[in-house]
């Protein structure tokens, strides 16, 4: 099955981040999957793309380092109006093309500058009829904000609009971590993909000769030419070959072929690049994206001079990593010179030749891979379901002055299992508050350790063991009448203490009895038992309330408990949702109880999964949220009825 696929690039400086996106372009648009690469920074020729369409966006620029000072194609800082049509242009392909599929190359991890256009571009797909797979497509390397909140920010955009996160590269070369701080939330989000490149394998010469020196598309590698000229005349015996990127300019270029000494050939960067380096002895080179690729694949000797300036550590960072794997020399912009260039050649010609790493190089098409593992997997539940019942009494709460909340309740947690994650990364997308209730005798260390790493996650006690107590044809309850009160108090008690004991201040004092079941006379004990708060399942009984008892209950659970196990008529939990609201409106239920939806993570199938998410996506466009947790459960709320 085919996707309309969107993809959104800006490059700025050098061309590596359009070269990549262009490559992802390809790559989708050959396995069938009709894609827009829309660019926002310079024009660059691009190779023949059949299936792409091409947006080009006016054009911003910076000089060096300055990634503050938009420039536009004349060099003037760019104005409002041209930041408006940027905008303009941007939102109209997205309407036009109705992807199914939306990456955004770079942001939120970098291209702060442009954060409003994004997050337009974000909010538009977010609200398109069919909401898009949102997806971030990043290198290898990032280079982390130095402050904090900035972090933050991005992390916090992650949660809020996107699905996935593409990571370019290899793990065993240089995993995330390295350069970007990867918290709970964003670690399940994360695909590593291998390096994208699009070139063939080349084959070594018999006999390799010469040094090449290259520096990619910006100006920032002229240093390296003029450094590589110094050294080329203190090492005559070999041939030099030097590639001039198009960042240079005509002037620049033209004084380096007059410096040039008879050995050394000077010209503009060339197609078969790849091939000159597979009959090369050794590569001088920067350390970006693309060359270092190109690199692996030609195996050759290399010294890596990465661009530092303005603070930039995302080369210095490959460059190492590349030099502990023992595949290149590293040379640091404040050392580079000719004689310690002419000194590092010397050491890398006596040294023999890098063995070859197994590395995956074929990100592109893994990157197409894990798209369609990601859209394929079931169709969304709100295209075939009427949403207007919850939307229709969602409104009337409104136009009342009803606040109806909702919160989210979760059962049956012991440890850390790829279904919490799945949970956790849910939650945090859409920042809601979620409350685990988790089964004190099974409790494992991972569970708290994986809460530890959780804002928005709380633990509550669910029951002792999770043993149904009930006689033969009844309804199952751990908690039930059918058991001595002082047995259930002393267990409630030691729930508590086991909890509290492997999920320390992760635990709120609030009891979940299993079944949602629990004795009357067992919930008047419950503040003994050291409880602040119970949940169990129907609206809570305001005219029962238990001094110093905060009561709190779940109403809706999408799980066909008594039949298929899978997902219940969607219809029927819309019934149900709006029925919940609709009794806050009229009176009928307390309006201070939010209205709470219980899912059980251990069992969610594919479909239960999808119509979570499309239930908090619909949610979350009509600007309703789920209640934090603590906030929830805090005594201060005075929520003291009974269930």
């Amino acid at each position: 099955m085919s996707s309309r696929v969107l993809i959104v690039v800006t490059h700025l400086l050098g061309s590596g981040h359009l070269t990549r996106a262009a490559s992802l372009a390809r790559a989708f648009a050959s396995a069938g999957h009709p894609t827009t690469l829309v660019s926002g920074g310079s024009p660059v020729p691009l190779p023949f793309c059949p299936g792409v369409q091409l947006v080009q966006l006016p054009p911003v620029r910076t000089i060096g380092t300055d990634f503050k000072t938009l420039l536009d194609a004349d060099g003037r800082p760019i104005t409002d109006k041209d930041r408006q049509e940027r905008r303009r242009l941007l939102l109209e392909t997205l309407d036009a093309v109705q992807p199914q599929v939306l990456i955004t190359e770079l942001f939120p991890f970098g291209r702060r500058v442009l954060a409003e256009e994004f997050e337009a571009l974000l909010a538009a797909a977010t609200a398109l009829p069919h909401r898009p797979l949102i997806v971030s497509s990043i290198r290898d390397v990032l280079v982390a904000p130095a402050r904090p909140e900035r972090i933050a920010e991005a992390h916090r955009r992650i949660a809020r609009f996107y699905d996935a996160v593409l990571v370019h590269g290899d793990p065993s070369i240089v995993p995330l971590d390295a350069s970007w701080p990867v918290d709970g939330m964003l670690r399940p989000m994360l695909h590593d993909t291998g390096y994208v490149d699009e070139g063939s394998d080349v084959s070594a010469a018999a006999a390799r000769n010469g040094i090449v020196v290259s520096g990619g598309s910006s100006a920032s590698s002229l240093p390296v030419y003029r450094a590589a000229l110094d050294a080329a005349r203190r090492v005559p015996d070999r041939p030099w070959h030097i590639l001039v990127g198009r960042g240079i300019t005509q002037p620049d270029f033209e004084a380096l072929c007059r410096d040039a000494p008879a050995h050394v050939t000077v010209e503009r960067a060339r197609p078969d690049f790849r091939a000159l380096l597979a009959r090369s002895e050794l590569s001088v080179s920067q350390a970006g994206y693309n060359t270092c690729v190109d690199l692996l694949r030609a195996g050759v000797r290399s010294i890596l001079i990465p661009f530092e300036a303005g603070h930039e550590t995302e080369q210095r960072l490959r460059a190492d990593r590349f030099a502990a794997l023992g595949l290149a020399s590293v040379i640091g912009e404040d050392r580079l010179s000719g004689e310690a260039l002419a000194a590092a050649v010397e050491t890398q010609l006596r040294a023999g030749l890098p063995l070859p790493p197994p590395i995956s190089l074929d990100g592109a098409r893994h990157s197409v891979a894990i798209i369609e593992a990601l859209t394929v997997a079931v169709p969304p539940v709100h295209e075939s379901i009427d949403w207007a019942p919850l939307g229709e009494a969602l409104r009337r709460a409104r136009d009342r002055g009803r606040a109806v909340r909702f919160w989210w309740r979760d059962d049956d947690a012991v440890a850390a299992t790829p279904q919490l994650e799945r949970l956790l990364s849910l939650s945090d997308r859409f920042q809601a508050g979620l409350a685990l209730a988790c089964v004190p005798m099974g409790l494992e260390p991972s569970l708290a350790q994986r809460l530890s790493a959780s804002e928005r996650a709380a633990a509550l006690v669910h029951g002792l063991g999770h043993v149904n107590h009930a006689p033969g044809g009844e309804k199952k309850a751990e908690f039930g009448p059918h058991r001595p009160l002082e047995t259930l108090v002393r267990e409630a008690g030691d729930a508590l203490v086991r909890s509290r004991a492997v999920l320390g201040d992760r635990l709120l004092p609030v009891f979940v009895p299993p079944w949602n079941r629990i004795a009357p006379a067992l919930i008047d004990r419950l503040p003994q038992a050291g409880y602040s708060a119970l949940s169990t399942f129907r609206d809570r009984d305001s005219a029962r309330p238990v001094k110093g008892l905060t009561v709190i209950n779940t109403h809706v659970d999408p799980i066909d408990w008594h039949g298929t196990r899978s997902l219940i008529d969607p219809s029927t939990i819309i019934r149900n949702l709006a029925d919940a609201v609709e009794r806050r409106v009229s009176g009928h239920a307390d309006v201070e109880e939010p209205v709470g939806l219980l899912t059980h993570h251990l069992v969610h199938d594919e479909r239960v999964w999808t119509f979570c998410e499309n239930l908090l996506v619909y949610l979350s466009r009509n600007n309703e949220s789920f209640v934090a947790i603590n906030e929830l459960f805090c005594n201060k709320n005075r929520i003291v009825a009974g269930p």
